[in-house]
């Protein structure tokens, strides 16, 4: 990064701010244009994991769902950051199971779930985490049928320079309008390519999400059925008591919403035909609820009741180890 961005959250201890979150912001429609911002819309970054609902598309497009006989909420996971409870793991095995394929295929890397319970279930049993208990398990699932429906070899299809992986910034290329060549490519996580661009790419990525015109029958199609799948089956796309979960769940229909790692929060909004994307300087994801939903909320999405039942975004609070609200946070602009 570039340029430290504006300030965007303030967290308070007692009477003092004691913290400050600085990042950027831009809202954009699906024709491109800058609608508003905060920092600089052009700052470079990498999207991370909320390219996961573009990187769906083809598979999709491919016709993949039906070719694998897959259902709304397996495609809802392809797009997650989900927290491996017992309905993400058992999904991810279902798709699995379809493609004749087991957990030894996916070459995400294993990491301890963020559920509690699923976490301490493996510590009861005696287990390691494996691979399908990885985040991004369901991503990498799709990534395998995709492979399976193209007649990819899927040895190594993780790799950058995999068919799947070009294919996939292709499509990724198209939809934010920025030409391949100039989308810097690292390595996430979970192995895959993550893709470098402008905030303001992210955000137009997501207004094309929220409003397809221009983009052709096929992909119009094909991106339908992905933004329904995540707001049909939210707690597929991150788990109970997550933002996007929550956002989706409770603004019904009227957004579709991904995290990314180091700070990165997307949102497409159907209604407006805008795009939202937020990158915090620093990183991290503790600011972005304070963010997000003044940024909502300037744009007239959200209802008083909305507000009430998102309010614990809008200022969470700050504990202490007794339990003790010693703090909180909010938006700064």
């Amino acid at each position: 990064m570039g340029n430290a961005g504006d300030l965007l959250v303030n967290v308070w201890r007692g009477e003092i701010v004691e913290s400050r979150h600085y990042g950027h912001v831009a809202v954009v429609d699906n024709q491109g244009r800058l609608v508003y911002s905060i920092g600089n819309p052009e700052e470079v970054s990498y999207i991370r994991s909320a390219a996961k609902p573009i990187q769906a598309i083809p598979l999709v497009e491919g016709d993949g769902i039906e070719k694998f006989g897959l259902t709304e909420r397996e495609l809802a996971i392809f797009c997650a950051s989900h927290s491996s409870e017992r309905i993400h793991l058992e999904t991810v095995g279902e798709i699995l199971r379809k493609i004749n394929l087991d957990g030894q295929a996916l070459q995400c890397g294993a990491h301890a779930p963020r559920d509690k319970e699923m976490r301490h279930q493996l510590l009861l049993e005696g287990l390691k985490p494996e691979a399908i208990h990885n985040n991004c398990s369901g991503k990498h699932s799709g990534m395998l049928a995709y492979a399976l429906l193209k007649g990819y070899d899927i040895e190594g299809y993780y790799l950058k320079d995999h068919p799947v992986q070009q294919d996939m910034l292709k499509v990724v290329s198209e939809m934010v309008a920025v030409d391949s060549v100039n989308i810097p490519i690292g390595i996430d996580g979970c192995g895959v390519s993550v893709f470098g661009m402008p905030v303001q790419n992210m955000a137009l990525g997501y207004a094309r999400l929220a409003n397809t015109e221009g983009l052709g029958s096929k992909r119009a199609e094909a991106i339908g059925r992905i933004v329904r799948a995540m707001q049909n089956y939210p707690e597929m796309v991150a788990g109970t008591g997550r933002l996007s979960t929550e956002l989706m769940s409770v603004l019904s229909g009227r957004i579709v919403a991904k995290s990314g790692a180091e700070g990165v929060f997307c949102v497409g909004i159907p209604e407006k035909s805008l795009g939202i994307a937020i990158k915090m300087t620093d990183g991290t994801s503790r600011g972005l609820g304070p963010v997000i939903m003044s940024v909502l909320d300037r744009l007239g999405i959200l209802s008083n009741e909305d507000s009430k039942r998102l309010s614990h975004w809008s200022r969470p609070v700050v504990k202490n180890n007794r339990g003790e609200v010693v703090g909180y946070m909010s938006a700064a602009f």
